[in-house]
């Protein structure tokens, strides 16, 4: 499916431009259709369970044949941070305490980090991508790699830390949020131990539905201390008296899935099936140097990085992120405002013309409320920049 075939599914962009898909991709027809399924689903039966669990049979499917990896491991997880809670409550932190980080990571994953200290891990954070081999020694269990940061789009070597971490026996733990959809993510290649990844973003869902891949289900120090039914061999054997894991990485689940989001994220997953996701990478990527010129030209300040080292968004620096977030989104214009910068996301269903109209925006909005046009430059995360 080219890039044009692709943006008919969103009908709504022909009327707002969509550069927020970091944080919530664009609503497609698709995601109608599966959400009306699922009401015509319950409406056609009384007891529309089977006709549910399908749906999570097929999204757990279709995830696996996303990344690479076998069905049974696969997790259904209703976010990263379970996910995160999951994978750290199975270490045994003892012989090992240390779980090295990064300021890169969103902080919800580090959070769940910095909550297994009382049970004797010890938390380190990288400042810098090149400091993380350094961290890494025999006192390592766990070495936490976000493939695509949340706030900057810096794209990690994932790959070589994650070999790092193996040849000191610890685990790689991946959060793939920011990439999946946008490029191929392949979890042989990548050498990880662990991947989180979910629906909302890039992979066009709604929220309640993410996936933990587990490379080896079978191995950990202990069982996972949050558990429930799908967490069984059978969960419908339902004895309460029995608490046995399974041997898959389902032995992570908990609860019954969110099955709305379920139905939506078969209709995003269908969608990036049909893609080339190497050329989608380079659509994302043309349209990034486009607005990195453009906006530049225009006196933004822009915090960037090399093409390599980048994934699908750029932030524009603003005295007020915020304000400047609710200004164009007035003017039919979504971003995504973190920090001191607005988030400007790109997936194949954009094109120049929402470049065009963002700009045309922004020098309006320079117009009635000034600018610093000011040069930065500076070091940040290893070779960001900074460019107005």
């Amino acid at each position: 499916m080219n890039a044009n075939a692709f943006r008919s599914h969103f009908p709504a962009l022909s009327r707002r431009v969509h550069l927020a898909s970091c944080s919530l991709g664009a609503r497609s027809i698709d995601l109608d259709e599966a959400l009306d399924r699922m009401v015509h689903d319950m409406a056609d039966s009384g007891n529309p369970w089977e006709r549910f669990e399908e749906q999570v049979s097929q999204v757990r499917r279709r995830f696996a044949a996303l990344i690479g990896a076998r069905v049974d491991q696969v997790a259904l997880i209703p976010n990263a941070s379970i996910g995160a809670y999951q994978v750290a409550s199975t270490v045994d932190w003892s012989d090992r305490p240390r779980l090295v980080s990064t300021m890169l990571e969103f902080p919800s994953i580090s959070h769940v980090w910095l909550a297994q200290r009382p049970r004797g891990a010890r938390v380190v954070h990288a400042e810098r991508v090149e400091d993380y081999a350094n961290l890494i020694d025999r006192r390592t269990r766990l070495v936490s790699l976000p493939l695509v940061g949340y706030q900057y789009a810096e794209r990690l070597p994932v790959a070589e830390l994650a070999g790092i971490a193996h040849e000191v026996g610890a685990e790689a733990f991946v959060d793939a949020y920011q990439a999946g959809g946008t490029e191929p993510v392949d979890v042989g290649k990548l050498g990880c131990d662990y991947l989180v990844m979910g629906t909302l973003k890039y992979l066009l869902g709604l929220p309640g539905l993410a996936f933990l891949y587990v490379r080896e289900p079978r191995r950990a120090d202990l069982d996972p201390s949050l558990t429930g039914w799908f967490g069984r061999r059978n969960p419908y054997a339902f004895d309460p008296k029995t608490l046995d894991f399974s041997d898959t990485a389902t032995k992570f689940e908990t609860g019954t899935p969110a099955v709305p989001a379920c139905y939506t994220g078969n209709a995003g997953l269908r969608l990036i099936e049909e893609l080339d996701l190497s050329a989608v990478r380079e659509h994302i990527q043309n349209l990034v140097d486009l607005a990195i010129e453009r906006l530049t030209a225009q006196g933004e300040r822009i915090h960037t990085l090399p093409r390599h080292r980048r994934g699908s968004h750029i932030g524009l620096y603003a005295a007020d992120p915020v304000g400047l977030g609710q200004w164009l989104a007035e003017r039919g214009i979504t971003v995504s405002p973190r920090g001191p910068v607005v988030r400007l996301s790109f997936h194949y269903y954009n094109n120049s013309d929402d470049l065009a109209a963002l700009c045309a925006a922004l020098a309006q909005y320079r117009t009635r409320h000034g600018r610093h046009s000011h040069r930065i430059d500076h070091e940040s995360s290893g070779r960001s920049h900074v460019h107005s």
